[in-house]
């Protein structure tokens, strides 16, 4: 979470206003418009009444706090600037006061079907819809919490639990699978290949399976875990995570499903 972005981040002016330029602005646009009705047709209904309650802008950059108000009203939740991609203890920590980090640029229109790191779209288009329901802030709090109490040796295996349910998770919804993480709600390419293609695996979704899964973040995922319900989020927050990821380290993690990253 320390690696060096290629984009420069905006820095918001003494009221906290970000101001994007027309460009941006269009590039917003031309992203929200055809992801829209994707949506629609592949995420959840968790998601689809999320982005019903945020109402954000298809015209324009929305800001971060009239996201944070329309959030706060929802589940006490808020969005903080960030400048890129940052520590995981400065991820934690946010996560445990209920700040959710938007990086503040936004993708070039090289990169308008994939991102390998979390542009303004990700960060406000899939998060924050996600942030707006009551269990999936309090996963996202409880992670946060656990992040600042543990050593950093756990960072990373509470990370991969956090990115196969909130970030690249599937969910069983009227007997169909969807979309339900970020990752995939503001990805036009692996949002369908997530739900549609057979190429993937869609296992059921099982601790510490996942929490022994490795993952590549600049390709499509090779495998997704598919919660049941919302139930089982809530019930993860009654497990004690960090022994579980005792057992997964003690076991080892699985054989990647992925080629070596070249180079």
């Amino acid at each position: 979470m320390t690696k060096t972005s290629r984009y420069q981040a905006y820095q918001p002016d003494a009221s906290g206003h970000i101001h994007y330029s027309a460009d941006d602005n269009t590039v917003w646009h031309e992203l929200i418009m055809p992801q829209r009705a994707r949506t629609e047709r592949y995420c959840s209904r968790v998601f689809r009444d999320g982005l019903e309650t945020l109402r954000m802008p298809n015209d324009h950059i929305p800001q971060c706090r009239e996201i944070s108000e329309a959030l706060d009203s929802a589940t006490g939740w808020q969005v903080t600037p960030v400048p890129a991609l940052i520590s995981f203890d400065r991820f934690y920590t946010l996560l445990a006061e209920r700040r959710f980090p938007a990086a503040s640029f936004i993708r070039s229109r090289e990169e308008m079907d994939y991102l390998q790191e979390p542009d303004i779209f990700h960060e406000i288009f899939g998060h924050t819809p996600l942030l707006a329901n009551p269990t999936i802030a309090e996963f996202s709090h409880h992670i946060g919490e656990l992040g600042c109490r543990a050593s950093a040796d756990y960072h990373v295996w509470l990370a991969r639990l956090y990115w196969f349910t909130v970030e690249f998770g599937l969910i069983r919804e009227g007997g169909e699978i969807r979309a339900l993480g970020a990752g995939l709600a503001s990805s036009a390419s692996e949002l369908p290949w997530a739900v549609e293609s057979e190429e993937p695996l869609r296992r059921p979704f099982d601790l510490i399976d996942v929490l022994r899964t490795p993952y590549r973040i600049d390709i499509h995922q090779p495998a997704y875990y598919v919660l049941d319900d919302l139930e089982q989020l809530q019930a993860l927050m009654g497990t004690d995570l960090l022994a579980a990821i005792d057992r997964a380290r003690a076991l080892g993690l699985q054989a990647p499903l992925y080629a070596p990253k070249a180079g």
